[in-house]
């Protein structure tokens, strides 16, 4: 059954906006980050990691964000497009706000964290203005973090795009993100996260998240149901809510929870499961598949991830995800 259609007449099939930031993942892995030395530099961000997911799974994309004036700005910008992403919409900033660094701790595979330095971030600078509304008409599906909605101008940019996607029928994606250094309060946060996930058409969470978002509302229970419940009530389509180790289950319209198998990893570190997911999922889904492959392949595309020292230049291409799989289904049926 197909759940979402998405419009056939558009030339870019994928757009993102919000966080480009720089991840340093800590070399010496199995040490706390005080005694670690080295680290490696790789582009982050939620959303450029899943477009650069999207991007090397073969398809057009695109993304809407602001980089700094400086030489960390410079290396997203001419990663991006050495991975064959448009870069059109990402605006060098021109008020001196600094590129955003994550350092990675990699105690254990289970045992990771990130400290992060957000203070003055050029991402967060991004204007409605700047957000060019012909990039997004030509779009078949534009998505959307939340870390871009905790501050203003950024915040009133996702709206703006929010509005052009609505005005020229992209499919809405809302990949929660929630990070909550970047917030003021949680009042705050789950006010602006509620009013964005009104108008997207596929939400992805953590039942964390989700819980984080209905502060005010009553679900003690925690019950996956009643919370997708509420977002059909509006534009959702699918309400994929992840429960770690436990799974992911994705909701429909219909009333059906929809599961998929899992694969086993050779973990490395947790972070970039749920950008590699993301990607695998959409590109599934967009190319028509049940929503049990689509997550399928979504999860052997965080395995890949979570088993290498990086995040977006783990990223796999559709054969490899195929490859994964296929080894894994093979491992199986001799292991039985």
């Amino acid at each position: 059954m197909t759940y979402v259609t998405f419009p056939t007449n558009k030339t870019l099939d994928f757009a993102a906006i919000g966080r480009l930031c720089i991840d340093l993942n800590a070399n010496e892995i199995h040490r706390p980050m005080e005694e670690t030395m080295t680290f490696t530099k790789y582009v982050g961000g939620s959303p450029a990691n899943i477009t650069i997911g999207m991007a090397r799974l073969g398809l057009d994309t695109a993304f809407i964000g602001k980089i700094a004036n400086d030489q960390m700005g410079r290396f997203i910008a001419d990663y991006l497009q050495r991975n064959g992403i448009d870069t059109a919409n990402v605006v060098t900033d021109t008020t001196g706000a600094v590129t955003g660094l994550a350092f990675t701790e990699i105690k254990s595979p289970t045992d990771c964290s990130i400290l992060m330095y957000r203070d003055n971030a050029a991402d967060l600078k991004l204007t409605p203005g700047e957000v060019q509304e012909e990039l997004i008409a030509k779009a078949k599906v534009l998505l959307i973090s939340g870390t871009a909605l905790a501050k203003s101008p950024s915040r009133e940019a996702v709206f703006q795009a929010l509005s052009y996607a609505k005005k020229h029928g992209a499919v809405i994606v809302f990949d929660l993100d929630y990070r909550p250094y970047t917030w003021t309060s949680p009042e705050e946060t789950a006010v602006y996260y509620n009013l964005a996930a009104e108008k997207c058409d596929i939400i992805l969470g953590t039942r964390e998240e989700f819980d984080m978002m209905e502060r005010f509302e009553n679900n003690d229970a925690h019950d996956d149901k009643v919370t997708a419940a509420k977002w059909f009530d509006y534009a959702a389509k699918i309400v994929i809510i992840k429960h770690g180790k436990e799974g992911s289950i994705a909701y429909t319209q219909d009333g059906q929870g929809h599961r998929a198998k899992s694969f086993p990893a050779k973990v490395v570190k947790t972070f970039g499961a749920g950008d590699s997911y993301a990607a695998g999922f959409l590109y599934g889904v967009m190319q028509g598949w049940t929503l049990e492959k689509s997550m399928e392949f979504g999860s052997a595309a965080a395995c890949i991830v979570i088993s290498s020292h990086s995040c977006s230049d783990a990223m796999p291409t559709a054969e490899q995800v195929h490859d994964y799989i296929e080894r894994c289904n093979r491992n199986e049926i001799t292991a039985s």
